[in-house]
């Protein structure tokens, strides 16, 4: 999804307009809220109606990951490499062990 729209540049190429995080976050919320439509919404920002609904779904996506889905993901994958770590450093206990004693090294 694009979050910016063409403009044209002095040398008659099309550029796209780069629109901040903070303006994005203040349109879909005010977006979100209902209390002005998409239309008045735009024309107070000067964006495309179409942006402004956009906005509005990527930040309604988003949602879910705020209040823990990608979180706990990642905590899920922590935990797991942990035990993942733990199991190798119990084998490569063990083989060390077993070196030391079959070398005549023991510690």
């Amino acid at each position: 999804m694009l979050s910016s729209e063409l403009i044209l540049s002095k040398g008659g190429k099309m550029k796209r307009k780069k629109y901040s995080n903070d303006l994005k976050t203040k349109v879909a919320i005010m977006a979100m809220k209902a209390q002005k439509t998409s239309s008045e919404i735009a024309s107070e920002f000067g964006i495309h109606v179409s942006q402004v609904n956009r906005w509005k779904n990527q930040a309604i996506e988003a949602l879910p990951e705020v209040f823990g889905g990608k979180n706990s993901k990642t905590i899920k994958a922590m935990e797991d490499e942990r035990d993942r770590l733990f199991q190798q450093i119990g084998r490569l206990q063990v083989e060390l062990d077993w070196l030391k004693k079959t070398t005549g090294h023991l510690g």
